[in-house]
């Protein structure tokens, strides 16, 4: 009685674990095009010594949108225009999301899998 009781326990569990997993697999379709790295907005100051960039406080020159990355462990920029700055940051914010989804769904699968190789051991026993 007991163990029937786990086993409805066990399969009710299993089908929470389907219905997140699909909802995770529905999440999926709504991501665009993706990025990895960062979008920067930098200020910068320049060498001309009566610049408003070097008064005291300094007005620094900018804003300049940088997107950087790593390739083959190097960091490499990009300088962009503030429209390309809004896509990227679009892109790159779908690529965080993609990552989230797929470890959540990682998650769930590692909680269905317990289950899943207790019945087959229960049933390989039988």
């Amino acid at each position: 009685m007991v163990d029937d009781n786990l086993e409805g326990q066990m399969a009710t569990r299993l089908e929470q674990y389907r219905q997140q997993y699909e909802q995770l697999k529905a999440e999926l379709v709504d991501i665009g095009f993706v990025c990895q790295g960062s979008v920067l907005e930098r200020y910068t100051s320049c060498g001309n010594p009566n610049c408003r960039c070097q008064a005291d406080p300094p007005q620094r020159h900018g804003p300049y949108w940088q997107w950087t990355r790593k390739v083959a462990a190097k960091t490499v920029t990009v300088r962009l225009s503030p429209e390309e700055a809004v896509l990227y940051q679009e892109w790159i914010d779908n690529n965080r999301r993609l990552r989230r989804i797929v470890a959540d769904m990682d998650k769930v699968s590692t909680k269905a899998r317990k289950i899943l190789l207790a019945q087959a051991a229960k049933a390989a026993s039988k």
